[in-house]
């Protein structure tokens, strides 16, 4: 039988090694968030090679992460691998849709398996893309192309209604419920400013003819 001595320094080695594991993978987590933050910013700018070299080094340093806490499933659950999961989608699923303009619908995005990130995370990152797309509506109608914001505002409703299907608990979809409010709240105001933004360009035309 150990003693206790022997029984603390074991126990002491192994959160050694977890709390080791925890810092890395928390500066890791904390960088994929910047480097999405950076991409979704250049996808704004039409810099789509730009923005592809950053969401490719966010998919390895996730999959360092997902090594580095591999022994560590505690860890690797806490939350902070989830929010570098969830801005990542948010990034990715933003460039899918962007770079292929008015082409793009929902069945052209890619799946959780393909990104590699937990469904969770995926759907709150898929949440957060209609904040995107308000922004990339925004950008039309200030280059006079209103119209080409419609196919967008109707992406952001279709995403609001896949969402809202999924009415479960906290505990499963870990804050999906308030992203899906949040949602709302800006499909309400984006449509309202394009509403406006096409009937004052349609006034416009009318009077100069």
């Amino acid at each position: 039988m150990s003693s206790i001595s022997e029984i603390s320094q074991a126990i002491k080695i192994k959160f050694d090694s977890k709390d080791s594991a925890r810092e890395q993978a928390l500066k890791l987590s904390r960088e994929v968030i910047r480097l999405s933050g950076n991409a979704i910013r250049a996808i704004h700018r039409k810099e789509y090679n730009r923005a592809n070299e950053l969401l490719q080094d966010e998919k390895s340093i996730l999959d360092n992460i997902k090594s580095i806490l591999e022994n560590h499933k505690d860890i690797y659950y806490a939350g902070f691998v989830e929010d570098a999961q969830q801005e990542y989608a948010e990034a990715i699923l933003l460039y899918s849709i962007i770079t292929k303009e008015n082409t793009a619908n929902l069945n052209t995005l890619p799946d959780p398996e393909e990104i590699e990130v937990e469904y969770a995370p995926y759907l709150k990152g898929l949440g957060d893309l209609v904040g995107e797309l308000r922004r990339h509506i925004l950008d039309l109608i200030r280059r006079d192309k209103e119209e080409d914001g419609e196919n967008f505002l109707e992406l952001m409703e279709d995403i609001y209604t896949i969402l809202m299907h999924f009415d479960y608990p906290d505990a499963i979809t870990h804050g999906l419920r308030r992203k899906v409010d949040i949602a709302r709240s800006i499909i309400e105001r984006t449509r309202g400013d394009l509403t406006n933004a096409i009937q004052c360009k349609k006034l416009m035309t009318a009077i100069l003819q």
